[in-house]
């Protein structure tokens, strides 16, 4: 997380998200190759699989790049209360897309690595409420000993932000804190481990594209972002690329359940 916040302020938005997209082709590469993740392609599961997942990953590229033309679509009008008196916000500091980019690849990486290695916890250390607990507290050492040596490294005299930039309030910075913890980080942690050590690695990333469709329609509803026939016809690769995806993989693991009764009836 802590490369990807430092990947989107060098880069933008809209360039940042596409690099969430790749997590699951990312995992899916890192499991095979650690053969954390089994792949068949001589029979149809593993075949709808990877189908599903060049799918997923094909939508989600056209709903980022592509638009054509412009749906209407009735809003609830709540962006206009929202604007009103908000102030544009101005560039902060010089970009840098190298080293954005590559923070972006190391955050994507450091995802995919992060659900192979769960399957693996989840055989030694079934506790998904410590392990949740634990990975949060190696975080925070993280971010603290990051922002001590950023506030090493800063000049003197630019150290007099810091105090503000860190002060929390009763408004939007600290229901964003708390959700972002509570449900972004600890819910969805003990989440993610438990579909990891059920279904394997490669499956909870699948639906990182689906996430991405859901906010371009909240957002479209909501805010009143404009809604476009690519993004339509990349929600809807996204969906089918989903499905083809969780019916090879149900197939794959009735087969394994199948094959195990067999065994053990042979006992």
């Amino acid at each position: 997380m802590g490369l990807y916040y430092w990947g989107l302020r060098d880069t933008s938005a809209a360039y940042a998200v596409n690099f969430l997209n790749l997590i699951p082709v990312a995992t899916f590469l890192i499991a095979v190759a650690l053969r954390a993740e089994r792949l068949s392609l001589s029979h149809w599961p593993g075949r709808m699989e990877l189908l599903g997942a060049a799918v997923g990953v094909a939508g989600t590229m056209v709903v980022s790049f592509c638009k054509g033309t412009r749906l209407p679509l009735p809003h609830l009008h709540f962006h206009h209360h929202s604007q009103a008196g908000a102030p544009t916000a101005a560039p902060h500091g010089a970009r840098d897309m190298a080293a954005g980019t590559l923070c972006l690849c190391g955050s994507c990486v450091s995802y995919a690595l992060w659900f192979v290695v769960q399957a693996r916890v989840a055989k030694v250390f079934p506790s998904r409420y410590w392990a949740t607990a634990l990975t949060c507290a190696a975080g925070s050492l993280q971010s603290a000993a990051a922002a001590a040596v950023a506030f090493a490294l800063t000049p003197t005299g630019d150290r007099h932000g810091w105090a503000a930039e860190w002060r929390l309030g009763w408004d939007l910075r600290l229901v964003t804190v708390v959700y972002s913890g509570v449900f972004n980080t600890g819910a969805t942690f003990v989440l993610v481990s438990w579909a990891v050590a059920r279904r394997g690695p490669v499956y909870p990333p699948m639906f990182n594209s689906l996430s991405l469709v859901v906010t371009a329609a909240v957002d479209a509803v909501f805010l009143g972002t404009d809604l476009y026939l690519g993004g339509v016809l990349g929600a809807a690769l996204v969906v089918v690329g989903l499905y083809a995806f969780l019916w090879g993989k149900r197939k794959e693991l009735d087969a394994a359940a199948k094959g195990d009764d067999r065994e053990q009836g042979l006992r």
